[in-house]
């Protein structure tokens, strides 16, 4: 049966969870193309049953949180990817720390070309990337292949994607 760990309002769903250290910073990524970083020693503990504190303000109503990162090195890059298939990589300096619950920063570039934002990873040189679309083709990526871009452009085209496909999930995984 299991135990509750977060009270859960109508409408919403739990997306991640991570460990962190107590010093960590936390990134929020939204769909509509913005993130938000703040320490985490800006959510006060709660108990089990707690539904939590706002991290992100979420642009209009059809926004919602893709993903989130829990940031321990200080000299990891912020990758991103967009349901169309572009990606970028970023310096976590671009990002600069707010307190939680804003309106976050614009982290690619949304256009009809590039689709909505679906992940976004913590990455460094060494690591690998899979990439998977809806229809099952899956690629694999050395991290250390994407240039570091500025936190406002729409990126590189990752993946090619045909007409109805889009991308069905993002994944790091260790570099061979």
């Amino acid at each position: 049966n299991g135990i509750n760990a977060i009270t859960i309002k109508d409408g919403d769903e739990l997306m991640e969870a991570k460990l962190t250290t107590g010093d960590s910073q936390v990134i929020l990524g939204l769909k509509s193309g913005k993130a938000i970083r703040f320490e985490e020693s800006k959510t006060r503990p709660m108990g089990r049953n707690a539904s939590g504190v706002r991290g992100i303000t979420l642009a209009n109503k059809n926004d919602e949180v893709i993903g989130m990162i829990a940031v321990d090195d200080i000299n990891s890059d912020i990758l991103v990817v967009s349901e169309n298939g572009y990606g970028k990589r970023s310096k976590l300096e671009d990002y600069r720390i707010t307190n939680r619950g804003g309106k976050g920063v614009k982290t690619i570039n949304i256009t009809e070309k590039t689709g909505n934002l679906v992940a976004v990873k913590d990455v460094k040189d060494d690591d690998d990337l899979m990439i998977i679309n809806k229809s099952g083709i899956a690629i694999r990526l050395a991290v250390g292949d994407l240039r570091v871009m500025g936190r406002a452009t729409q990126g590189v085209k990752l993946i090619n994607i045909k007409d109805n496909d889009s991308i069905a999930a993002v994944a790091k995984v260790m570099h061979e």
